[in-house]
């Protein structure tokens, strides 16, 4: 039986490759996701990538996923959604929050996240690298659960 991944892009990560390519690369999101999918075909996972501006849409889907593990990227929601955290916890799944900029070297309000505290790690400033090396966790992390 294959794993279930779930990656969650949050608002403005439609923008990549466009807003700010000094901070976030000249990748788009959907090359970004087609190099996850086959990344998550080799590693024999069922996985699903989804994005969303609206936080009320984010809940929804990760209410309603089956989902062995979630890839989180909640952007701007990070310092902000405490409801994010909420349904995270709600679903007790297990997840790793992922930046592609480094949040720690950033302007003060971005270096408070209300997820790496329940997260079973968090990956940031490697760019979009981050999600592969994501992928490479949760598996390791579904292999030993």
């Amino acid at each position: 039986m294959k794993h279930k991944l779930f990656i969650l892009h949050g608002p403005n990560l439609n923008l990549l490759g466009q807003r700010e390519p000094e901070l976030y690369g000249q990748q788009s999101l959907e090359q970004l996701n087609t190099s996850l999918l086959q990344r998550s075909a080799e590693l024999e996972l069922d996985t699903t990538i989804k994005q969303s501006n609206a936080e009320h849409q984010m809940i929804d889907w990760i209410q309603q996923t089956d989902a062995d593990f979630l890839l989180l990227n909640a952007g701007a929601y990070t310092h902000t959604s405490i409801a994010l955290r909420d349904v995270i916890l709600a679903k007790e799944i297990p997840f790793i929050e992922i930046h592609i900029s480094n949040i720690y070297a950033r302007e003060p309000f971005r270096h408070q996240s209300f997820f790496s505290d329940i997260a079973q790690g968090v990956i940031c400033g490697l760019g979009t690298q981050g999600y592969h090396l994501g992928m490479q966790a949760a598996v390791a992390y579904l292999l030993k659960h």
